[in-house]
């Protein structure tokens, strides 16, 4: 699976948000299954798949528009027992 990290720039809340949830990933033991990326809105609507995930804010996902992955919204890019609930959920049976 393929997670994107998104915010409007690419750099600064979404490096944040890559790097709580490769923490994660860790935390669950499910790193190796996983790539993280981090992009703005513009690289992110050309590079999701319908594999993937997209991490992003409310707001962001609003200005993204519609991408052909999950998006799942993010209250706090640094809260890693939010992001880790988020991970579990997706790496689920339920979730395939």
């Amino acid at each position: 699976m393929k997670i994107i990290t998104v915010c409007g720039m690419g750099i600064g809340t979404s490096a944040l948000l890559r790097m709580t949830t490769v923490n994660a990933l860790r935390a669950l033991g499910v790193e190796h299954q996983c790539e993280v990326l981090s992009a703005d809105i513009g690289t992110a609507r050309t590079v999701a798949t319908p594999l993937d995930v997209v991490f992003t804010s409310a707001a962001v996902a609003q200005r993204m528009g519609p991408v052909p992955a999950r998006v799942v919204i993010i209250r706090d890019s640094t809260n890693l027992a939010e992001i880790t609930a988020h991970v579990a959920d997706l790496a689920s049976p339920r979730a395939r």
